[in-house]
């Protein structure tokens, strides 16, 4: 049985955990799992936007398998962690936008995927954490590193140091996701958000999020200047000119990712 399934549909890749039973928690053969399928979004022009999502209405991920963990020697416990810490890496690399989808739980790990991606919409039943110092380890796949980037380090200090579950609410109030709303409108909350990234031309989707993720790591006029590149690829594709001659006829622009 496949642990992580993977479909597309209309330019959007659609990633879901098949835990749950264990409330989609990461063991090998899943990391395993998932770091194929991104490797093979990655070189895959026909999808445009990526969504990853889990299977059940309990869970996102609670993060490490501790059922496994307790069956590791100490190297393959290191050997788990580098694993985790790599795949969620590819997730954040990816050049397509990414969507984690959270509906339930999102501990440790669970956090720290949703973390890796680009955005978080989540219901507002769910809780998430990052636990890890309650359990005599801190976040290894990235947490300590993105969170505090995302929030700033006071408020990530707070909650990897307290461990603190908090609900999507709260959560929201931390500048954890970019949108929180009722169980029963995430689905169409995900469709609108998905949409309104799709109308827009693929190759600039991509280079647009390259010159910010890139231009956070440096200073201003080194990203300037990597913004600068990235407008240039965009210059002759045959996108901008189906933008333009839609402008034109007043239609909506065909973009082909060309």
């Amino acid at each position: 049985m496949k642990t992580v399934q993977y479909s597309s549909q209309n330019h959007v890749g659609t990633i879901t955990l098949n835990r749950p039973d264990a409330l989609n928690a990461f063991n090998y053969q899943m990391l395993s799992e998932l770091e194929e399928i991104v490797e093979g979004i990655r070189i895959n022009p026909d999808v445009r936007v990526v969504v990853i999502q889990a299977a059940g209405e309990k869970a996102f991920s609670v993060g490490a398998d501790l059922k496994e963990r307790k069956t590791l020697t100490i190297d393959q416990v290191k050997r788990n962690v580098y694993k985790i810490g790599e795949v969620f890496a590819k997730v954040e690399q990816l050049p397509q936008p990414t969507i984690a989808v959270l509906n339930g739980y999102a501990f440790g790990g669970g956090m720290e995927l949703a973390l890796a991606c680009d955005f978080r919409i989540a219901a507002d039943h769910a809780k998430v954490g990052l636990t890890e110092t309650s359990l005599a380890i801190i976040p290894g796949a990235g947490g300590t590193q993105r969170l505090p980037r995302l929030i700033g380090e006071s408020k990530a200090l707070e909650l990897i140091l307290t461990a603190k579950r908090v609900t999507a609410v709260e959560g929201d109030q931390y500048g954890l996701f970019t949108r929180v709303v009722p169980a029963g409108q995430l689905e169409g909350t995900i469709q609108e958000f998905v949409g309104s990234i799709l109308r827009n031309g693929p190759v600039a989707l991509q280079q647009a999020k390259f010159a910010v993720k890139e231009g956070m790591k440096v200073d201003l006029q080194t990203g300037l200047h990597i913004e600068r590149k990235a407008y240039e690829l965009t210059i002759p594709t045959e996108d901008r000119l189906e933008a333009l001659q839609a402008f034109s006829e007043k239609r909506p622009p065909v973009f082909k990712g060309k």
